[in-house]
């Protein structure tokens, strides 16, 4: 493995390990400022908007800085906003370092998955996003050993920030690394950066799209809601349902460990159905009356399912586009997933409180049905 791929896996492992740590130090965090435990959202949505503004505009920082000088500044914001949370003492001072929080992920993470997608096999993008799962479960870890050590929440985001710094540094020094295998972005450099409307009017950039808005919305709802489904619905305790929604998570990480070596012997497209087919069958186990058990092996089911269907729908960008339109299509890619990510849940949230929580099977099912539709209108142009 060259040296700059292992900085990449790196890379990947450290934009997880921000990702679940508001959830983890929020119950630590609200007292402290007076604030309801619902003003976690408006954060999470600060961050959302500001990562959705980044996304779109990844195209043309790559275009003319490379995808090496965007991800090093990238990093950099965040570990500068990182650092702006663990000074924090009041809600508005979270809210203003959740601005640059935001636009330093989405940049960084489409330009990062452009550049996988354009110089890697499938089997890299599975393990890179395995990584970025192990980031995940990190960053709560961390945070949890820093509180129990009888330490403030404000320490467990210095730690995260100091380790952020520190990749920053390594990529900073990588920077000839980039340079030497950017033959497709030099392609990428002498084409023209695309306007929103342009981009959206490539043939099957809509199609894409909303297959990722579908997937993010599917794997975010899941996860969301598959621990109050399970005990309000089927009755199963609240510890037991709760360890079962982290098994979701824990479902796609290793199923993307495992997607790495399928990907030798698969193409994107038939990767991208397998997980489909995975995810209908847990559905259909959760829609059956199969009692508590089927339920929980069914959410299990479709957090391998979800597994290969992200890492995969981004390798096959520059297939479906070619290589100078990849990085356009992938900001907008990421755009629309943060915006399924922000939108769905909540709005099943308002069916689960005026209708019944136990829609959520059927919710999933009209999700996917509309992602394989829009995945399949895709490969029909090919």
């Amino acid at each position: 493995m060259s040296l700059l791929l292992g900085i990449i896996y790196l890379s990947f492992i450290s934009l997880g390990l921000p990702d679940a740590l508001l959830g983890a130090a929020w119950p630590d965090m609200y007292p402290e400022f007076q604030v309801p435990v619902s003003y976690a959202g408006m954060i999470s949505m600060i961050i959302a908007f500001g990562t959705i503004i980044s996304s779109l505009q990844s195209d043309r920082l790559t275009k003319k800085f490379g995808t090496g000088k965007v991800t090093a500044v990238s990093v950099g914001i965040t570990a500068f906003a990182l650092w702006g949370f663990s000074i924090s003492h009041s809600f508005w001072m979270l809210c203003l370092w959740a601005i640059p929080y935001g636009l330093g992920a989405g940049s960084v993470d489409a330009s990062l998955n452009n550049y996988v997608a354009l110089h890697y096999a499938s089997k890299h993008m599975s393990w890179l996003h395995c990584m970025w799962g192990v980031g995940v479960t990190l960053g709560p870890y961390i945070m949890g050993a820093v509180l129990t050590g009888g330490a403030t929440w404000n320490s467990g985001y210095r730690i995260i920030s100091l380790l952020q710094i520190v990749l920053t540094a390594v990529l900073v020094f990588s920077f000839p690394k980039w340079k030497k295998q950017s033959g497709s972005e030099e392609e990428q450099a002498k084409s023209k950066s695309l306007s929103l409307r342009e981009i959206i009017a490539i043939p099957g950039a809509k199609a894409i799209m909303l297959c990722f808005f579908c997937y993010c919305a599917v794997e975010q709802t899941t996860m969301l809601w598959a621990s109050s489904y399970l005990n309000l619905a089927k009755g199963v305790d609240a510890e037991t349902a709760a360890s079962f929604a982290g098994m979701f998570c824990i479902g796609i990480t290793i199923g993307r460990g495992i997607n790495g070596f399928i990907a030798m012997k698969l193409k994107d497209a038939q990767m991208i159905r397998m997980g489909q087919a995975i995810i209908f069958a847990g559905i259909l186990i959760m829609l059956l009356p199969f009692g508590k058990t089927a339920s929980l092996i069914g959410f299990s089911l479709i957090g391998l399912g979800c597994a290969p269907v992200y890492p995969c729908i981004i390798h096959s960008t520059p297939e479906h586009f070619g290589a100078e339109r990849s990085q356009a299509i992938i900001g907008v890619q990421m755009a629309s997933a943060y915006i399924g990510t922000c939108l769905m849940p909540p709005l099943f949230g308002l069916i689960a409180n005026h209708i019944s929580i136990r829609l959520l099977p059927v919710y999933l099912l009209i999700l996917l049905v509309l992602m394989t539709y829009m995945h399949e209108l895709l490969n029909r142009r090919k």
